[in-house]
């Protein structure tokens, strides 16, 4: 117990803020972001996110061994349905976004996906005061686009609302599959996913026209997002609270623009920028408006046992009482009362506490 231990106690000793990873892995998905912009001129959004997302789900796969496939073969059905919906969920988010940026500016395209993220918040608030937060973003998103000059994209603004409502299903099930399966495995499930479903529209682009530079370019682009960000921001959901987890990610329409500016000289005006702190005012008053403590993903589930043991009160089957109960630690759940996750650690395998 000691040798398993102390490794984890190091861990947690060395563990970095969850903000600082949700913060890190804002910047690595713009910056992406704008790099893709940048290879659009060379392929089409379809091309270049099925490459993006095949090249994560290739990259995890190859981190994830044996343990990915022994936790398939011990997840259920609803389990892997929501990986599944969570995998279209990401690459359709994904997917308009590229086709969104490829036609507005990356901020603007941002900052009408976080939509997404903002109604969630409000609705699980459900108090009618807070909607006064949905109407500073929209207004915000109208200084952005600013219809009165004549240059509106209409088709570039429907790419961002789709992907604003890919937004909702991804968050949502991020909490769940991130719960289920752990992160990396998560992660990796739903990368794959995601590639077999943009095959159909971006392979036939990269098949017909192979470029081994922009092949590998995508491959960096991938790195930067999805792959680092995704990974960070579901570990971070599970170390969380609610509030802290949505004022932070409130400022992810602002680092885009900056991003923009930095990479690609998105330049905006001074209505735009007013625009902007609009949808980064509306997002952390939302978050503040959310007292939830707790984590966003509740770290203690039970683990599950893949053999009964027998003990004393065991009966039908069911084990007795834990050899630890009695000794300040709460009781184990029997397994069929809390689904676990899986990839946990040996040391709490094999006790069969929660974690």
């Amino acid at each position: 117990m000691i040798r398993s231990f102390l490794p984890s106690h190091s861990r947690a000793r060395f563990q970095v803020p969850a903000p600082l990873m949700l913060l890190i892995g804002m910047f690595t998905l713009h910056t992406g972001s704008a790099l893709a912009v940048t290879a659009f001129e060379h392929a089409g959004p379809a091309t270049i996110t099925w490459l993006r997302l095949s090249w994560a789900a290739l990259l995890l796969l190859m981190l994830g061994g044996r343990s990915l496939w022994r936790a398939v073969r011990a997840a259920t059905r609803r389990e892997l349905g929501a990986v599944v919906i969570l995998g279209t969920a990401s690459a359709g988010m994904m997917l308009f976004y590229s086709e969104a940026t490829a036609r507005i500016d990356l901020g603007t395209a941002t900052s009408i996906e976080f939509l997404g993220t903002l109604v969630v918040a409000v609705a699980a608030m459900r108090r009618r005061r807070e909607l006064v937060w949905i109407v500073a973003a929209v207004v915000g998103v109208v200084c952005l686009t600013r219809p009165w000059a004549g240059q509106l994209d209409l088709v570039g603004i429907g790419f961002a609302l789709a992907g604003a409502v890919c937004v909702v299903g991804y968050i949502v099930l991020t909490q769940k599959v991130g719960a289920g399966f752990g992160a990396v495995h998560g992660l990796t499930l739903s990368m794959v996913v995601g590639a077999l479903v943009t095959a159909p529209l971006g392979a036939p682009g990269a098949i017909a026209d192979p470029n081994p530079e922009l092949i590998g370019f995508t491959l960096l682009i991938a790195l930067l997002f999805p792959m680092v960000p995704f990974l960070l921001e579901m570990v971070a959901l599970q170390r969380m609270s609610r509030t802290a987890y949505s004022t932070f990610s409130s400022l992810e329409p602002a680092v885009a623009l900056v991003m923009g500016m930095i990479v690609i000289g998105q330049a905006p005006v001074t209505v735009q920028l007013v625009g902007m702190g609009l949808v980064v005012v509306a997002g952390i008053g939302a978050a503040r408006g959310d007292r939830g403590s707790g984590p966003v993903v509740p770290e203690k589930k039970l683990v599950r046992q893949r053999h009964v043991r027998t003990g004393p009160g065991a009966k039908d089957g069911v084990p007795g009482p834990h050899p630890l109960e009695g000794e300040g630690r709460e009781r184990v759940p029997a397994p069929a009362e809390v689904p676990a996750p899986h990839g946990v650690g040996e040391w709490e395998r094999d006790r069969g506490v929660a974690v």
